[in-house]
Order: structure tokens, then sequence, then C-alpha cells
């Protein structure tokens, strides 16, 4: 039987809470920021004019570029904003992913703010929760999906590292495990046998740990087709840079990979 694992306050990174509008929804989408500039408001004004059948909590790392301006936010739809002192991709999901879960939510979304992802692909990641998945990620590489301006790099990074090693690894033929648009069911974020809300879990290790523990515990998962981006003036829209912080992410793909992050009980 699967026990629930509620999320434990002293593995979370602290953090101010912000209301902004009320919660009309029952799925939550979470979307970190961190200085994302004007690409986070471009793409709230997209989501909001889309008219999207969510409620969306920002889960900011401390932004100093007014990004994260309350008032601006609060016109642009946001529900709720969480912000934190403490670092790292991992960190601001574990937070955004984990207050949607004590909210109450059925399912929670996950979405880049840097304006690469096609957010009108979120009433069919709901489709495929409804439907039963436990676990639904969002790829740019199945057939009746897009992407532009893709940087060669990590292109060849994707197909020829972390894709093979991800699906080695846990059982499952993902195309696009880097993604982060993802969506879950809080009945899986709970199981015990996952426990996701870590603090081991602060950077690049979240992706990879989600996508190669789930198929582990035979999850029902699916992959949705969605475009993913790039700017066409060669701009890369990431936080990823320099060979010490790609040195990380290797490492811990790797560890990810051979269980080092799986519960211990």
């Amino acid at each position: 039987m699967m026990k629930d694992h509620l999320p434990d306050e002293n593995e979370l990174p602290r953090h101010a809470i912000t209301r902004l509008n009320p919660a009309r929804h029952r799925v939550a989408v979470v979307i970190p920021v961190w200085n994302q500039g004007d690409a986070i408001i471009e793409q709230l004004g997209g989501m909001q004019r889309a008219t999207l059948p969510v409620d969306i909590i920002l889960a900011d790392g401390a932004s100093a570029d007014g990004s994260t301006e309350p008032s601006r936010l609060s016109a642009l739809g946001v529900c709720e904003l969480l912000v934190t002192t403490e670092r790292g991709l991992g960190t601001a999901l574990r937070m955004g992913i984990a207050h949607a879960v004590r909210a109450g939510y059925e399912f929670v979304i996950t979405i880049d703010g840097n304006g690469k992802d096609d957010y009108t692909v979120i009433p069919r990641v709901i489709e495929q929760l409804d439907g039963g998945m436990d676990f639904v990620q969002a790829s740019r590489f199945l057939p009746g999906a897009s992407h532009a301006n893709t940087p060669v790099g990590r292109w060849l990074g994707i197909k020829l590292v972390i894709v093979p090693v991800v699906n080695l690894a846990s059982g499952f033929r993902f195309t696009d495990p880097t993604n982060g648009f993802k969506g879950f069911s809080v009945k899986i974020l709970l199981d015990h046998r996952f426990r996701p809300f870590r603090k081991v879990f602060d950077r690049f290790n979240f992706q990879f740990y989600v996508n190669i523990r789930l198929p582990q515990l035979g999850c029902r998962i699916a992959e949705v087709p969605a475009a993913r981006n790039y700017p066409a003036d060669g701009t890369v829209p990431t936080k990823i840079h320099g060979l010490r912080t790609h040195s990380a992410l290797f490492w811990q793909l790797i560890l990810s990979a051979v269980g080092w992050y799986n519960p211990r009980d």
C-alpha cells in the first residue's frame, strides 16, 4: 500500500508567501524564476490571455530585476508569489510544488519562466493527468512537436548523453527529460518511495531524479508533444553557464542514475 509522505518543513527553504489573487482552480502551475526580466512578464501575459484553467504560483529565488514586483504580478493573474533567498532550480521547484501540495491542489504542473515553452499545451497535460497518468513529460522531439534555434551543444548533450543515461537508469524511453515542462498527480508526489521535497535536491538533480525514479516505481507515465523555442537572435535564456556548472550538472545526472538520491527507508 502506498503511504503519504507530506513535505517536511525542515527540508524546505525558508520563504515568504504573498497572496496576489484568490485560488480558483484544482491545478497549480509552478514557475521557478530568478531575474527572468521581460521574458516572464511576456509569458505571464500570454498565459493570462489564454485563460488557462490553472492557478499560477511563482517560485522566486529573490529576483532583483523588478520582474516579480507583486502589483505587476497580481495584474497578470498570478495567484501566489513565493520568495526564498536560497538559490537553485531544485530549491525553487521544491518550494513551489510543496506549497501547492499543502494548498490542496489535485495536480501540479511545472514550466520554465524564460518564455521557451508552449504553455497552450497545459490543457493537454491536464487531460493526461485526468486520464490516470501519474507523471506527464512535455517533449519537443515527439511527432507533432517542434523546437527552434536550439543551441547545437544543448541538442547534442540531450540526445547523446542525458537521454541515454536517463532511459537506461529509468527503463522508460523519454525523448526530452531535461524539459522543465512536467505534470504530476499529487498522489505520486506524496508517495513515500519518491519523496521529492528533500533538501538534497537543490539544483539540476531534481529534474533528473524525477524522470529516473518515477518509472522505477511503476508509475503511469506519458509524454506529450510541445514546442520549445529559443530566441532567434541567438541568445540562450538559461542559468547553466561555464565548465563548473556543466560539470555539476553531469555529476548530478550520474548520481541520479545510480540511485544515490533514492530514499533509504
